[in-house]
């Protein structure tokens, strides 16, 4: 049987999982690819920690260059993250023609672009499902499973930290600020949790999923990204109250006159199968032309989920590596020579339904100035509702569901009825999303 030498660079949580699933699973692997797979080589901060858990048959470096440039490594795996040494080790490993599988989701979405083109001018892989959803098959889905599909949309829950908090202020009544603390205790939030919490993460995931699924190039900046920082505990009960729950969602759609990349919070029916996701869990909704609508459900982060995407990549290589370059799946699903250019709508040209909750002095004449607002900016009025509160002011909340409108619209009517005198806030406003 043939041996396969693997370099691990990276020996934290998702790099000891990556060794332990291996040497746990080695004889179904071996099964499925006709190789043994041994990781020789390693690069670890604390070199002593790695090498007492690998063992000393496994050659442990601080520089991750040099389990690259390691004549013995066949197959480099990166997991330390960033886009500034990865991106070296990566354009390296490239460069001697050696196949990489990564997890770095930041690396693929901002030098994605670059990494794929040097792999295809030196017939060598960069594999990257770990990237996106953590242990979810969702780019391999993409590129291989629904290939005869034109995709229209992908939504999905891609953010378990965010989920997490989510999930804790709807069930516990938690604000947003007890919801996090929670979450870093347990160890689902970082000690800075912007990334997550501003949807940056999932703008990164979103914009690799789009690129997979339209044959676009992976453009983050274009990525609109609203994060769960000021939802508040009467819009996610209000939520509740009216039949939806509140979900961080990434959202690309296919239009005629473009694309959406959208990450924002959003009303979602709890009838709705991605309404019931809870907790730090990932769930990814694609619908197709010719399949409809396919669900994606697991863990979107962990050691060992993650793993599965790495080792999973890893296999998927050392089969592409008995094949003819021209036989590789495309790094974006699509050749290279056919990706589009068709652009990214600005936000402002989005269409959504949408929840607004406008706290007003309880007093006539109010709910006309608001229609007439509305109406002026061709927001149409699905349903009105009054809606008692726990404030100490005088005032009642008007929630009000709108019919399909331009993002545009509805910001310049927030504008407006924040300007009335008999209103407390701007209004509280969040997309609707039916699926």
């Amino acid at each position: 049987m043939k041996t396969v030498k693997v370099g691990l660079v990276g020996v934290g949580t998702v790099g000891r999982g990556v060794v332990e699933v291996l040497q746990r699973n080695c004889e179904e692997i071996s099964r499925r690819t006709g190789s043994q797979i041994v990781v020789v080589a390693a690069c670890a901060r604390d070199v002593e920690k790695a090498t007492e858990f690998l063992g000393p048959e496994v050659k442990v470096f601080n520089d991750p260059l040099d389990v690259v440039r390691d004549d013995n490594v066949d197959i480099v795996i990166e997991l330390i993250g960033g886009t500034t040494t990865a991106r070296t080790l990566l354009l390296e490993a490239i460069s001697l023609s050696k196949p990489v599988v990564t997890a770095n989701k930041a690396l693929i979405a901002e030098c994605g672009n670059e990494l794929f083109a040097q792999a295809a001018a030196n017939g060598s892989i960069v594999a990257y499902e770990a990237a996106v959803a953590g242990g979810i098959p969702i780019i391999k889905a993409l590129r291989e499973g629904l290939a005869g599909n034109r995709i229209d949309s992908v939504a999905g829950i891609v953010n378990g930290t965010t989920n997490f908090i989510l999930s804790e202020m709807r069930e516990k009544g938690m604000s947003f600020e007890e919801a996090l603390g929670d979450a870093q205790r347990l160890g689902y939030a970082e000690a800075d949790p912007t990334f997550d919490i501003e949807g940056i993460d999932a703008g990164q995931k979103l914009a690799i999923i789009a690129a997979v699924s339209f044959g676009i190039s992976i453009q983050p900046e274009k990525v609109y990204c609203e994060g769960i920082t000021k939802l508040t505990e009467a819009d996610i009960l209000a939520a509740e109250e009216f039949g939806y729950r509140v979900k961080l969602l990434a959202i690309t759609k296919r239009r005629t006159d473009g694309f959406e990349m959208r990450v924002h919070p959003t009303l979602v029916p709890d009838k709705c199968v991605i309404a019931s996701v809870d907790g730090p869990m990932n769930a990814v909704l694609v619908h197709g032309d010719a399949v409809g609508p396919t669900l994606y459900y697991g863990a979107g982060a962990g050691a060992e989920p993650t793993a599965s995407a790495v080792i999973s990549d890893l296999i998927d290589v050392i089969r592409l590596q008995r094949a003819n370059a021209a036989a590789y799946v495309p790094h974006l699903a699509f050749q290279r020579e056919h990706l589009s250019d068709v652009p990214i709508l600005d936000m402002g040209e989005v269409e959504s339904s949408f929840y607004l909750r406008i706290r007003v002095r309880d007093e006539p004449g109010v709910l006309s100035d608001i229609a007439g607002i509305l109406a002026e900016y061709a927001v149409s009025i699905e349903a009105m509702r009054q809606r008692e509160s726990n404030s100490n002011d005088e005032g009642v909340d008007i929630v009000i569901f709108t019919h399909k409108t331009k993002e545009s619209s509805i910001n310049d009517a927030s504008k407006k009825i924040s300007a009335l005198e008999a209103i407390y806030n701007a209004p509280a406003r969040l997309r609707i999303e039916m699926f």
